[in-house]
């Protein structure tokens, strides 16, 4: 048996077409969704990653635009920044990219993004709203993770899922978005024993540790949907994932591919997070 391969690349194109008739009906209503994306510094990941987010919003005709700072600035010129970008009426979504340097506080530069342009999803607010199964922005690696499955028709309700990680911006969400779907969650990580115990009872086994490859058919039950969050950079220059692709196609039922697996499903849910945004605040305002 060969997995079926979760293609995220085919389904975000199908997504954004979606979305960029979305957008040219409310700019007929007179909304313009816009998103801000804050870079502090020169990361050259940091970079790649928006010129990604650049390229989809032109794709679906949201309008975007950059604003760099140096890696200098203060904790105070950024909070100021944030500010302004928070009373500015044209600005729907606001995204700082991360991560900042050391002398700057992440949490509190997210804190300081108002709720309804946290396009992101990170806002302790955001959380909050997704704990108790409320309406919000959810965040976006964890909400493409839930489409691509749900794309598939992969039955959520009453399976066990078992995800290994725990950062706050992929495997704690993910999975408690799968329990807001009624599955059965158990999360495993860096010191957890006997990782294989867990990982061999997955009917849906999401994997988002940064370790090239480390995930191999063994740690596989026969028939399950895998997600591969990790992106690695091999010494060849080539992209691999933290699941041994080979390997584990074999044997699970559903599989997704590094790259073109879960990267180009994160950007999408930010351009569907801005839309969201545009339309509340519009309303709010309107």
């Amino acid at each position: 048996m060969a997995a079926e391969i979760i293609n995220g690349k085919e389904l975000a194109q199908q997504l954004r077409t979606e979305m960029k008739d979305e957008v040219v009906s409310l700019k007929n209503d007179g909304i313009h969704p816009h998103l801000t994306v804050v870079l502090v510094g020169d990361n050259p990941a940091s970079k790649s990653y928006v010129r990604g987010k650049e390229k989809a919003c032109l794709e679906t005709g949201i309008s975007s635009d950059l604003i760099e700072l140096p890696t200098t600035i203060t904790e105070e010129e950024l909070l100021n920044q944030i500010d302004q970008l928070n009373d500015d009426h044209s600005v729907h979504g606001i995204l700082v990219q991360l991560p900042l340097p050391e002398h700057i506080n992440e949490q509190k530069v997210i804190e300081a993004i108002r709720p309804e342009k946290d396009v992101d999803g990170f806002h302790p607010v955001s959380i909050g709203r997704m704990m108790t199964g409320m309406d919000t922005f959810l965040p976006c690696t964890p909400y493409g993770i839930l489409t691509m499955l749900q794309s598939k028709d992969i039955e959520i309700e009453g399976k066990h899922a078992v995800i290994v990680g725990r950062s706050n911006i992929v495997g704690k969400p993910v999975g408690q978005l799968l329990l807001n779907n009624h599955a059965t969650v158990t999360y495993c990580h860096s010191r957890t024993q006997n990782l294989k115990q867990y990982t061999n009872q997955a009917d849906i086994l999401i994997v988002a540790v940064g370790r090239a490859n480390g995930i191999d058919a063994s740690y596989i039950k026969e028939g399950a949907a895998v997600i591969d969050v990790g992106i690695n950079r091999l010494k060849d220059g080539s992209l691999t994932g933290d699941v041994d692709f080979e390997s584990v196609a074999q044997k699970a039922s559903y599989l997704t591919p590094v790259p073109k697996g879960v990267g180009p499903m994160t950007i999408t849910m930010l351009l569907k997070n801005t839309i969201k945004a545009a339309k509340g605040i519009e309303n709010s305002e309107g």
